[in-house]
């Protein structure tokens, strides 16, 4: 922890320094209200990154602070919280299958934890955050390994002729909620990962997440060869030989980095197929004990958990056998396995000369499989229905574990949290995965949460507001662009939301197949629509980017009034934003190519109904009363068409009457019924509190031999 950050910081009030260094904080309403309190603008200023403030702010400010009686108790309340929280081994899981001295591990290709450390893409890296976070809630004994890259993903510009613009920029660490992690002599840990020759290390950081940990591995040392350090460089990258050399790193490297940290790793959790290779440092552990690679491989095998996200078999990676054969040749005969028989693990029997698929690996080396919805399940029973030839497609031994949402991280934290505890009651969080906490919500008016989404919806548009007077001062963006992100953005308006990776199956634009019939609906004189778009295309999709251009050229169009919007550079923050301020929630992929999907969850959960296809997780979530659903998944070939006309006929006969039909009190009380019902369906159900503990149940406690106690 770097001292020089904050010279300042009186030793009356010195474990706020600690406290934001662990991102505990940034799902604790309380502990964040600490660093709130220090000055609203400053916060604001510093995008609600506690180190960036505490380094800004002033001695006076901090000494003032220090002395200020109320701010002290609150100040002791929160520390010792804090302490007795992150410190503790007690929690659900250790009340349920017992103490346990063993770790599980997590690895993941990117977390999205806060937008002050961007180590993430989209919704993969989302999820991945959310589950440490739900994993220190619950108490699980799960240590996360991740990389740092040091451009991080690419940031969004969106030209004046609408074309997205991938800017790379070298991230600066200074103020990244990560400390290193030292070694006995007080020097950052270095990590050799196998295989590499000339020899590669890592050198290991540290992110605190409550009670879990995330190690981060940096390649960009000067040790390691020149063409070696850029191995962590970018997230996903886009070379093949590049991709490969970082799955290794994230994979065998990983459980090197475990093993250093002196973790005793009985089980293995892979998020996706990237860090499949984990496996094969498990099974040379095994091996160095004297057991065979087969022996080795069926122990290692029965203890490890991997969760597929993804809904068709070209969206994995697929490494060229010669590839394969450059980089493990001398690794594989140190295991002593036959180099056939290993590639054979990772062949599609369906496309043999493919490659070395990593899904195919980690699935034939998994015990527990799973699948993110029982959408996903069918599907993706299907897709490897070819790996368990003797089996039906339908008792493939795939499972379902739905996604779900860290509750304190997405439900907005300033109004509706306290709203909440006022009518759920104050212990309403511990009990949110279960439905009759949520029925308390019938007894909360129609008016304070019609209100307060209002009060959402106006913060929404002012943030927009002022990214694009920034662009405009910083940047001299034409005026169309100006009006095209979103300038003249009405609060009055029914505002819908959609905002998710910009790709051609997610179908953004699949509102506008009849143009002439949305322009009346968005210059309706009485009851017009307004429509806010966000989304990053991946930098080789140009596909996506061109999806991008056509919405912005939309958005620029006169005849729409200014009433289609499209803000650049979605990040965390404004999905935050975006899912408390909107009215409506708009999904509409092609089926069956959403496996979950989260961020309808998000809205759900804050009171913004889904208007969403039927397919992911809304197939599981819509009951008929708290969103509207539409689009047979069953319905084969071309479908635009059929579905942009249900989607239409949705907003003309429920969506947008039920919005405007106002009582005398100015509240659109059937409106907010279906916002309730929203809630009140999604919150238990879609939970990563739920999420969490099924996998405990189906997947960890099993693996790592531990029984309910509570049976």
């Amino acid at each position: 922890m770097s001292q020089d950050l904050f010279p300042h910081l009186p030793e009356r009030i010195n474990g706020l320094k600690k406290l934001a260094y662990n991102l505990w904080w940034s799902w604790q309403p309380e502990a964040r209200n600490l660093f709130r309190l220090l000055g609203l603008y400053p916060w604001r200023e510093s995008q609600h990154n506690p180190i960036r403030l505490l380094s800004m702010l002033p001695a006076e400010v901090l000494e003032e602070a220090a002395s200020d009686e109320q701010y002290l108790q609150h100040y002791d309340h929160i520390m010792q919280r804090f302490e007795t929280e992150i410190t503790s081994s007690d929690g659900w899981f250790k009340n349920t299958y017992g103490k346990t001295t063993s770790t599980l591990a997590y690895l993941s290709f990117e977390y999205g934890l806060h937008p002050s450390l961007p180590i993430y893409a989209g919704g993969l890296g989302i999820l991945a955050g959310d589950h440490l976070k739900e994993a220190s809630d619950l108490g699980v004994p799960l240590a996360a390994v991740g990389m740092i890259y040091s451009n991080g993903y690419v940031q969004q510009r969106i030209r004046d002729d609408g074309w997205q613009d991938d800017v790379q920029m070298t991230l600066d660490r200074t103020y990244d909620p990560i400390l290193p992690v030292l070694d006995e002599q007080g020097k950052q840990l270095l990590v050799q990962v196998p295989i590499f020759d000339p020899p590669l290390f890592v050198a290991v950081w540290k992110v605190a997440v409550g009670r879990v940990n995330l190690y981060l591995m940096d390649t960009n040392l000067e040790v390691n060869q020149p063409w070696d350090r850029a191995i962590a460089q970018y997230l996903y990258a886009g070379n093949l030989e590049q991709r490969l050399k970082q799955e290794i790193v994230l994979g065998m490297g990983g459980m090197r980095v475990l093993n250093a940290l002196n973790l005793q790793v009985s089980a293995l959790h892979l998020n996706e197929g990237h860090p499949a290779f984990a496996i094969l440092e498990r099974i040379c552990e095994q091996i160095e004990k004297g057991e065979t690679f087969e022996s080795a491989f069926q122990k290692v095998r029965s203890t490890t958990i991997f969760t597929t996200h993804t809904p068709v078999a070209a969206g994995t990676d697929v490494f060229p056998f010669p590839l394969m054969e450059q980089y493990f040749d001398k690794y594989l005969a140190s295991l002593g396995v036959n180099k056939k028989n290993f590639m054979d693990l990772g062949i599609n029997p369906q496309d043999p000369n493919a490659g070395f698929n990593m899904t195919v690996f980690a699935l034939r080396s998994s015990n527990y499989r799973n699948a993110v919805s029982q959408r996903h399940g069918e599907v993706a029973r299907q897709i490897w229905s070819g790996l368990w030839q003797d089996k039906k497609p339908e008792d493939v031994p795939i499972v379902s574990i739905t996604n779900g949402i860290h509750l304190p991280t997405w439900i907005e934290i300033v109004q509706l949290q306290p709203l909440l505890r006022r009518y759920l009651g104050e212990d309403w969080m511990d009990g949110q995965d279960y439905p009759e906490t949520w029925a308390k919500l019938d007894n909360l008016p129609d008016e304070e949460l019609w209100h307060l989404h209002q009060d959402q919806k106006a913060i929404l548009i002012g943030q927009i507001d002022e990214r694009t007077r920034m662009r405009w001062h910083q940047d001299k963006v034409a005026a169309s662009s100006v009006l095209a992100f979103g300038a003249l953005l009405d609060p009055e308006i029914l505002t819908i939301g959609f905002a998710r990776r910009m790709t051609a199956y997610k179908r953004a634009d699949l509102i506008f197949y009849d143009q002439e019939r949305i322009k009346r609906m968005v210059n309706d004189p009485l009851r017009p629509i307004q429509i806010i778009f966000a989304g990053l295309a991946h930098p080789a999709d140009n596909e996506g980017k061109r999806m991008i251009q056509h919405i912005f050229h939309l958005a620029q169009d006169s005849e729409f009034a200014c009433r289609i919007a499209f803000v650049e550079n979605y990040d965390q923050e404004l999905a935050q934003t975006l899912v408390h301020g909107v009215d409506v929630w708009l999904n509409n992929p092609l089926p069956p190519l959403e496996a979950s999907g989260t961020s309808g969850m998000k809205a759900a959960v804050n009171g913004t109904p889904n208007l969403s296809i039927l397919d992911g997780w809304w197939l599981e979530g819509y009951n008929g009363e708290n969103g509207w659903g539409f689009g047979d998944g069953e319905v084969q070939g071309d479908r635009y068409g059929s579905d942009a006309v249900a989607l239409y006929q949705l907003l003309e006969e429920k969506v947008i009457p039920c919005y405007y039909e106002r009582s005398d009190d100015g509240v659109p009380h059937d409106f907010v019924r279906v916002m309730k019902n929203s809630i009140k369906a999604i919150a238990p159900a879609f939970s990563t509190r739920r999420m969490v503990k099924e996998y405990a149940q189906c997947c960890y406690a099993p693996a790592l031999g531990m029984a309910n106690i509570n049976l």
